[in-house]
């Protein structure tokens, strides 16, 4: 039986990508942009490709925030990618004055790296503590890469794996159910497809468990 995953649509990422790789591991994917869809979802998906003011604002147009923030709140499976993981904090460079979701304490800033900017390619994750399972079954997990902007959280138990260009930055975060990738991993083939399966075996946690 197929898995339920509920993709976000505001308008800002691979949609088509996203959906047709977690088809591809045994998900159900459905793309949705009403806030009842993501109150009722089973397992979330917030990809992201642009601009976080950008993002923030039409998350807001659309009503999502709440709803939003009240599918983190309940325990249930969330993934997000690239610039879905950067609005799981609070603030951004690339946008001062804008609010993210603030599920975690911290902000984005610009990659301070001697390399070009932005960071765009195949590059390596080291798993922090384990991966808290994200990477199991990926013995060297390499995936791609296009951003030019880091989350620099300020707990850093919530790091799950670091990649280093020119800097080390967290690549994968997570706590509870909520696992987030700067990657992307629907253009990540094999690395990035075994990913989603974790995602897709992971079980909810309680909201008192964060």
């Amino acid at each position: 039986m197929p898995i339920p995953v509920t993709i976000v649509d505001y308008g800002m990422g691979n949609l088509a990508s996203v959906a047709k790789a977690i088809r591809h591991v045994g998900g159900a994917s459905t793309v949705v942009s009403s806030p009842g869809a993501i109150e009722s979802a089973e397992r979330l998906v917030l990809p992201g490709v642009g601009a976080f003011g950008d993002a923030v604002k039409r998350l807001q147009s659309a009503r999502l925030v709440d709803p939003l923030l009240a599918y983190l709140a309940s325990g249930r499976p969330f993934l997000g990618i690239c610039l879905g993981m950067q609005l799981l904090l609070e603030s951004s460079e690339e946008s001062p004055g804008t609010h993210g979701l603030g599920l975690f304490a911290g902000a984005v800033r610009r990659l301070r790296t001697p390399l070009k900017v932005p960071h765009i390619g195949w590059n390596t994750v080291q798993p922090v503590g384990g991966g808290a399972g994200l990477f199991e079954g990926i013995p060297e997990p390499c995936f791609y890469f296009v951003h030019s902007y880091v989350m620099a959280p300020a707990d850093p138990s919530i790091v799950l794996g670091t990649t280093d260009y020119g800097e080390e930055f967290p690549s994968a975060i997570g706590k509870g159910a909520v696992r987030g990738v700067q990657f992307h991993p629907e253009k990540s083939q094999k690395a990035g497809l075994r990913l989603l399966e974790s995602f897709l075996r992971m079980s909810g946690v309680p909201t008192s468990g964060r």
